[in-house]
Order: structure tokens, then sequence, then C-alpha cells
């Protein structure tokens, strides 16, 4: 006998008798997105590499270690998506989306995405993300609207008390000047302790360092200077906005200036929301302000923000915190049948069943009367 063939590893099936669950939350996000007027987009699984290199920078961990890129057969690059806001970005400009009202409100339900990392709880290697991007506006009230409709999923599912929003502001490209200056400065003077990623990313892209995993890098970096230390007075301002919206909708959150994102696309206002529920305090949702993106990319002037969440991450703390999910369909109907003609008649029965919306089953096993009955008790 031939052996099986397993799944690649940090891929997983979605089994029958758990995709009612997905479908419920993939109908609550439909649903919500409705009610914020955000329309759905669906991109290519697999973009240009440059796609990603320009777009989510290439210090990040993503361009440097993660990505699945090929070849093609006529030697172009290209790679399975790893993460959702570039290609939404590159459709927007490609089909001109920009052109019309404003903000341009786009969301993506569920959206595989790709990234070679090292599976563990609620992270793989193919993933799904629920995501939305907001386009032309780059007032706080913005912000401040992106991070409720994040919360007000959280709270149709019943989570919102079970999570926390953490909240930071890392500038725009002039006030982050120079903290990344005084961020080098910091790090430089402990160079040779660095993991050699971080060394060549000192040069290059001093914040990529506050995102390092190395004990050691982390370590350095307990004492490192506060980007809200560094705002410009508009930046400044920006942020007090952001912060007078939520209070104002009865968002809670707490002010985290060591997030950075692993983006190099985000300005301004970045967030998380974070759970203790599926193990070590796990990141559920991020997002944060991209107004540099577009142009970076080609396009036009264009502020926009946005978020992902993990739709594997968001199951296992429904799960984990015991929320209620819809009971799967049942057969309605199951119409026994002696005999091949009486055989044909249950088809046509069951046939009308299910033309009027009903579940309804016969058999097609050639069983006896009473195995169709035990089929049928089953």
């Amino acid at each position: 006998m031939a052996s099986i063939i397993r799944l690649p590893k940090g891929t997983r099936d979605i089994l029958p008798d758990e995709i009612h669950k997905w479908y419920h939350i993939e109908e609550v996000v439909r649903r919500l997105c409705q009610d914020f007027g955000y329309r759905e987009i669906r991109t290519p699984v697999f973009e240009s590499t440059d796609l990603f290199v320009r777009g989510v920078g290439d210090t990040t961990d993503i361009v440097q270690k993660e990505m699945f890129t090929l070849v093609d057969a006529g030697g172009r690059s290209l790679t399975l998506r790893p993460e959702g806001t570039s290609p939404v970005v590159r459709a927007v400009l490609e089909n001109s989306l920009y052109a019309g009202p404003m903000p341009l409100k786009l969301y993506y339900n569920p959206l595989t995405c790709y990234r070679a990392e090292k599976p563990q709880a609620g992270r793989q290697r193919e993933f799904h993300q629920f995501g939305v991007e907001l386009f032309g506006a780059a007032t706080p009230a913005a912000d401040a609207e992106v991070i409720l409709v994040a919360y007000e999923l959280f709270r149709r599912f019943g989570l919102a008390e079970r999570l926390l929003l953490k909240l930071n502001s890392i500038g725009c490209p002039t006030c982050r000047a120079k903290y990344q200056k005084a961020l080098h400065d910091h790090f430089a003077a402990r160079r040779e302790e660095l993991c050699d990623t971080c060394k060549d990313r000192l040069e290059r892209n001093p914040m990529r360092l506050l995102d390092c995993k190395s004990p050691i890098c982390q370590e350095i970096g307990k004492g490192a200077p506060m980007m809200l230390d560094f705002l410009c007075e508009e930046c400044t301002d920006h942020f007090e906005q952001v912060k007078a919206r939520l209070n104002a909708m009865d968002i809670p959150y707490v002010i985290n200036p060591k997030i950075v994102r692993g983006l190099d696309y985000y300005t301004k206002t970045v967030f998380e929301f974070v759970t203790d529920k599926i193990g070590a305090q796990s990141t559920i949702c991020a997002g944060g302000r991209y107004d540099g993106l577009i142009e970076q990319l080609g396009g036009p002037a264009l502020p926009g923000i946005g978020f992902a969440m993990g739709l594997e991450r968001i199951l296992m703390t429904m799960e984990a915190c015991g929320s209620a999910f819809p009971q799967q369909p049942e057969c309605a109907a199951f119409i026994g049948s002696m005999g091949d003609k009486a055989g044909a008649k249950a088809a046509q029965l069951v046939t009308q069943l299910r033309d009027e919306g009903f579940w309804a089953e016969c058999d097609t096993m050639g069983r006896s009367v009473k195995a169709q009955m035990k089929f049928a008790n089953k």
C-alpha cells in the first residue's frame, strides 16, 4: 500500500464538523462591514514580488525571512501574498478607485495569506484574515472609526471585555527621523551584542530593532528612547484627538509606546488588540495609518488607515471564552424506498423538497429498508 501524502507543515484542513463556525464568523463580518459602509474587494493570491518589497519594506521580517516567492516560466518573480494591505492598494491604483467619492472604504473576508513562519498556536504558514482599509481621510476621526469597526466586531462576538486595545503613535517622516537617530545611537553603543539581522537593520531602519524576537536584542531595547517623546506638534495633536474620540466612544485602551508594527508603511496611529485567552498574550488584530504607502507604490498623495485580524485567532479566542455558535444544519427528511421504481420516486420527492429549500436525502447505496432506517437515524 502506498504511503499517505500528508498536508504541508504549517497548514491545516478545515473539516465539515467545524466549517459552520467559520461561516458564522464570516457572516457576522459581512453584516458589520455593511453597517459601516465598507465594500468587499478580492485580490489575487499572488502578486509581483516588488509590490511587497516596496510596500512592506525590505528591512522587515516578512520580506527578509517569511515570503513564499517563485519565478514563473517567463522569469517574473511572484510572491504568495503575506498580507492584505499592499494588494488592496495596488488594486485601488490600477483600477483608479481613488477617482470616486471619498472616503473609499473596502474590506476583505476571508483573505488567505502565506508566511514561512514557525507554526504555533494561532499562527500557521497559510492563514486567513479579515481586514478593512479606509482611503482619503487623514483625520483622527478616520483613525477612531477604523478602531471602532474592530471593537464593534469583538463586541458582537462577545469578546470586547476579553481583549485589550494597545495604542501608540510612530509619528510622521519628519519627527520620526529624529527618533531614528536617537534609536540608532542607543543600539549602536552595544552593536556587537546585536543579532546579525539587527546589525544590518541598525543602519537601514533602527525601528525594526524594536520588533526583534532575540532575547538579547529585546533586553537592549528595554532602555531605548520612546517615539512619543519625539512627536512633532502636528502628530501630537493628531494622537490626542484620536484618544479623545476613543474616550467619547467608551472604547478602553492603554498606551504602549513600544508598538511600532512589523511593516514599514505605517505612520502616526498604530494599534493592537491582544488577548491572553489562547496562551501567552497574543495579538488578535493589528493596524494603523499608512499615509505614504500609496505614493510609495506610484499613486497620488492619498492617506489611508486599516487593520487586519487573524480568523484562526478569533476562532480560538471565541472557543476559549465559551462563545456561542449557531448549530450545524440538520437533515429535514429522509425518504426510504424498496426497489428501483420506488427509489426513482424517492429521488423525485427529494428533488421537490430541495427545491423548496429543505435538506432532504434518499438512499444511493442500495441498502435494505432496515439499513436505510439505521442510516436515517444516524
